[in-house]
């Protein structure tokens, strides 16, 4: 519970502070432990990579129209959704220097939280401030060309409860997914799952090497969203 100061608190500080917000939609939650679940999307502008595969560039581009939200609008946004999981994404969300304040204004309310974050941006902050935040990050692996920006102190600041996504692209991909996985310990601190790069590799190929491997802790996992929904659409 919150008391009545934190509460005017949050109101006040979510009045001076706006985010830029490319989009707000409900959808199937499409991969991670949360899948298949409805959820919340808010979707920030900008990130600070540029990975080959990345399906959401438009949402990075300085061009990107958006619309500039207090947490307090973002929170009744979601509200008035009736939906009570919550995905924060991007981009990369964690950018904001002010998203603490946003995630503190979802958090007072009765929902889940769940942060899509690209594994190189410090998540120590974030994990300190709430025992309930649920972190989905990634690794970029080689075909991303990113690998050389994540942020390896990560590793250990993941809970039973977050989730580490490999987005495999090429055999090379699957090799260094098992390096580090095997150099973090990674299945008995998070977990893990790997998912294909949508047309860049035959989910069978990832299969087999998770089975020659024996990786009986990895979860293999395809974008449910791009199943149901055109692999192009937005909003889904």
């Amino acid at each position: 519970m919150y008391t009545r100061l934190q509460i005017i608190w949050r109101d006040m500080v979510s009045k001076m502070e706006k985010f830029q917000v490319v989009e707000t939609f409900v959808s199937i939650n499409g991969e991670g432990k949360k899948a298949g679940r409805l959820a919340m999307f808010i979707r920030l502008k900008g990130c600070n990579l540029s990975c080959s595969y990345c399906d959401t560039k438009w949402a990075n581009e300085k061009k990107a129209k958006c619309e500039l939200l207090t947490a307090k609008q973002i929170t009744d946004r979601i509200l008035e959704s009736g939906v009570e999981l919550v995905t924060l994404t991007g981009g990369e969300p964690l950018l904001d220097e002010n998203i603490q304040e946003l995630i503190g204004s979802i958090l007072m309310e009765p929902v889940e939280l769940e942060i899509e974050t690209n594994g190189s941006v410090p998540i120590r902050p974030f994990k300190e401030r709430d025992a309930r935040l649920t972190m989905t990050m990634d690794y970029k692996l080689p075909s991303s060309h990113m690998e050389e920006a994540m942020c390896l102190e990560n590793m250990e600041q993941l809970k039973p409860w977050d989730v580490v996504k490999f987005v495999i692209g090429s055999k090379e991909d699957l090799v260094r997914a098992k390096e580090i996985i095997d150099r973090f310990s990674l299945c008995q601190r998070a977990i893990v799952y790997f998912s294909p790069v949508f047309g860049k590799i035959q989910p069978e190929e990832i299969v087999e090497y998770m089975k020659e491997e024996h990786l009986n802790k990895v979860r293999f996992q395809i974008q449910i969203h791009k199943v149901v929904w055109d692999p192009e659409q937005t909003g889904v």
